[in-house]
């Protein structure tokens, strides 16, 4: 099945990325995406954008080589309580928000400390997405952190780039956590999490994995992105956009 959507991508803006929005949305529309997000990097990550670009993204157009764009932010979980980087009032103006654990400004702890901060963060109702929640460096609960973010009507992220060339080790984690979504009939989302444009829409080595346990088609958002958009008018966001 050719999928339609893929949300978590970066530009130049984040500093460790190589290729510009008009770039990622020309190979997006080059590839058939009907959806592309861009989620440049929390505050907290070295070189990553000023908060000023994030409240400016009200200059960019909805639309780019005939692909819907969402512009909003791969946030930074900082501590066990779930907090973010990036403030609320920031946060309400974006289309969509992922948040994730990176080492560069969270101090990873126990099992129990790891799945705490995720939990908290899923039932802030901040965020739309967990950010490669496989990550071998990372220890945690994933039954728990997925049935709650099941609860709260947040994504799991299966991202391609912990196959790839980030997080390597992944693979185990990323299998395990397919196999409880399928258990607990949670959705996922796969995203490239590309950090330069041929990477756009690159979901290859994700869908072997979830191939390999028959992971449910109709678990997967990428299919369909009236149905992600949905989820995000339902929570006041996409006002301007037309399913």
């Amino acid at each position: 099945m050719k999928y339609a959507l893929d949300v978590h991508t970066h530009t130049i803006a984040s500093g460790h990325a190589y290729s510009t929005l008009i770039e990622n949305a020309k190979a997006a529309s080059e590839k058939g995406l009907k959806v592309l997000g861009t989620t440049e990097h929390g505050v907290s990550m070295p070189h990553s954008p000023h908060i000023w670009y994030f409240h400016n993204y009200k200059v960019l157009p909805r639309e780019m080589y005939g692909v819907t764009m969402l512009y909003g932010t791969e946030a930074n979980i900082i501590d066990y309580d779930g907090k973010l980087d990036m403030e609320d009032y920031t946060l309400e103006k974006l289309d969509i928000v992922i948040a994730s654990i990176h080492d560069e400004v969270y101090k990873v702890g126990s099992v129990e400390e790891n799945t705490r901060a995720f939990i908290n963060v899923i039932k802030s109702g901040k965020v739309d997405i967990i950010g490669h929640l496989g990550n071998p460096g990372v220890p945690v609960d994933f039954e728990k952190v997925i049935k709650c973010a099941k609860e709260n009507e947040v994504l799991i992220e299966i991202n391609n780039s912990s196959f790839t060339t980030s997080r390597i080790g992944s693979l185990g984690n990323c299998t395990e956590i397919a196999k409880l979504c399928k258990k607990h009939e949670a959705t996922l989302i796969m995203n490239s999490d590309a950090h330069f444009c041929t990477l756009i829409g690159e979901f290859s080595e994700a869908v072997n994995m979830l191939e390999s346990i028959d992971f449910p088609e109709e678990l997967i958002i990428n299919k369909d992105p009236d149905q992600l958009l949905a989820r995000l008018k339902k929570k006041g966001k996409l006002q301007d956009v037309e399913l």
